[in-house]
């Protein structure tokens, strides 16, 4: 079979991207070839993401677009992976029969076979009667829910989505340029807050064996990649007990997560020679030392313990930077969330990251990061200046913010009356945005006169805009968009558009903060050999979320 061209738009979170790098490596060590642009393809892929309306309704406007362009193309094979697959399940074939593939994010392992399968359906339905293989869908499906993985999951050997993880064939690097990269330590969740359709989607707690997150890392050490972030639904949780340990193959297994009991000491964990996530950051920091900055997301507040906060403390190259969503300041709100944590918990939490991580005399102030949900069901106007507190109090550098919307498939959807108007949660939102903004600002302000040490990243976007050059994957081997946006492109040694004798670059604190800087070019040559390094600049302005340095 001649190779296929495949198109791969990602909707979602980091988790989602990750997914997608992982079936890019896949289909492009079978044979598969990527590209950025859908139209050239022959196979489109949507990775969905179902904890936000907004990006559930570009997939549905993505998919009518396919529908049209079935008509022409009849032997165009469509699929959709991810949460929206996993949640809405067959019958969003029946709604959509351009689509052609459904696969959840704990089957990708299967993704292969599936499409060799729809390929070959539709090729052979196209050439017997082009108008059945516009209406009819191939039908290849792999979900949790109606599929033997539910338990399997759950049983060590039944993982065969660790081999996805651990065979990743194509670094950043390679592809687009980037010297970052994710890695997942933790799949699934198990808090089941009445809001999110995560813990429903992609399946109960399980904690990667810390050697093969190890091996993993290495790896993409190997290829140059000198930063990583470790990705978890709530990452603090991690912890594998080794006496528990099964092999597979070759392979060590994940395990099930299991209870913690809310101690901040790795005492909490029951069990003997067990890795902790403190254990894992200081076995990570030390034993792959080529990477230079270590981040983590997103952090639980209840059981994040004193020893994680004392590993980043004592090892220079964990990143003070902390997300940790919150979603309300108010505790009656939070137990209707079923959050499992009290709004002084979270206080004390932000109190003990202080305490431990903020140090601006050196040059590292602890940056914090979170997340809200404004217009919950039954929301006073007394909770919205509880949340109004805590944005104040807890003095985030960034919070994302976003209006509640009902999932189907969560406990609020079935159960919650969606019973704030829409005019008001508008009004309170913006009235977090403006508060957030003001504060973002205040903290940025406060960074002017310092010097912090740079990680590198690219081109400024102003830069970009200022050659009008397209964000394409480096490489031309595998194009893979974010939310219909290209992904950060490699720049290019060579630019004749060129005036000047500086350009614009961009890269972050370890506290990450967006820091704009100027570096020297001979009016040919873009200085490439600065990404991915890490460099010091002194900050000599601000602008909310940004700051303007110069290097020293």
């Amino acid at each position: 079979m001649p190779s296929k061209a495949v198109y791969l738009e990602t909707f979602g979170c980091q988790m989602n991207e990750l997914d997608s790098e992982l079936v890019a490596g896949s289909l492009t060590a079978l044979g598969y070839r990527f590209t950025a642009d859908a139209s050239e393809a022959d196979i489109v892929l949507y990775n969905t993401c179902s904890v936000r309306e907004r990006a559930e309704q570009k997939v549905w406007s993505r998919l009518g677009e396919m529908k049209h362009r079935k008509a022409k193309q009849p032997d165009l094979v469509v699929g959709v992976l991810g949460c929206m697959a996993e949640r809405d399940g067959q019958d969003l074939i029946s709604r959509m029969p351009v689509v052609d593939i459904m696969c959840g994010p704990s089957e990708l392992d299967k993704l292969p076979e599936l499409l060799d399968n729809a390929v070959r359906t539709k090729a052979s339905l196209a050439e017997s009667d082009p108008k059945v293989a516009i209406r009819r869908s191939a039908k290849q499906v792999a979900l949790q829910g109606n599929a033997s993985r539910r338990s399997s999951t759950l049983a060590a050997a039944g993982d065969s989505l660790e081999s996805l993880d651990l065979g990743r064939m194509i670094s950043p690097v390679d592809f687009d340029g980037r010297r970052s990269a994710y890695v997942r330590i933790t799949r699934g969740c198990n808090k089941f807050c009445t809001y999110c359709v995560v813990p429903h989607t992609r399946g109960a707690e399980i904690h990667r064996p810390p050697q093969n997150i190890i091996d993993e890392i290495k790896a993409l050490a190997d290829t140059g990649v000198v930063e990583i972030t470790l990705l978890g639904q709530t990452v603090n949780h991690y912890r594998f007990e080794h006496d528990e340990a099964v092999t597979v193959d070759g392979i060590v297994q994940p395990q099930k997560g299991r209870t913690y009991k809310g101690s901040h000491n790795r005492d909490s964990f029951e069990g003997a020679n067990t890795t902790t996530f403190a254990d894992l950051l200081y076995r990570i920091h030390e034993e792959v030392p080529s990477v230079r900055r270590l981040r983590f997301l997103t952090s639980y507040p209840r059981d994040f313990g004193d020893d994680v906060l004392q590993v980043i403390r004592d090892c220079p190259r964990i990143c003070r930077f902390i997300h940790v969503p919150a979603q309300t300041g108010s505790n009656r709100m939070l137990k209707m969330m079923n959050r499992g944590h009290s709004i002084e918990e979270y206080y004390e939490f932000i109190a003990r990251c202080n305490e431990y991580l903020h140090q601006p005399e050196i040059g590292r102030p602890l940056m914090l990061g979170g997340d809200l949900i404004v217009g919950f069901p039954t929301e006073t106007e007394e909770d919205h200046e509880l949340t109004k507190e805590l944005l104040t109090r807890s003095r985030y550098k960034n919070c994302y913010i976003f209006k509640y919307s009902p999932r189907p498939g969560t406990v609020s959807y079935d159960k919650i009356p969606d019973d704030i108007p829409d005019v008001l949660k508008r009004q309170r939102n913006n009235e977090l945005l403006n508060l957030q903004t003001e504060i973002s600002d205040s903290i940025a302000q406060e960074q002017v006169g310092g010097e912090f040490d740079i990680f590198v990243e690219g081109l400024s976007r102003r830069e970009h805009k200022k050659r009008g050059t397209d964000v394409k994957p480096g490489s031309g081997m595998v194009g893979i968009t974010i939310g219909g946006s290209a992904p950060q492109a490699k720049i290019a040694v060579l630019d004749p558009e060129i005036q000047g004798a500086t350009v614009q670059m961009s890269g972050r604190t370890d506290g990450d903060l967006i820091v704009f800087f100027d570096v020297p070019t001979d009016g040919v040559k873009i200085p490439s050999e600065y990404i991915g390094q890490i460099v010091r600049a002194k900050i000599t302005g601000a602008d909310k979320l940004t700051l303007n340095g110069i290097l020293v």
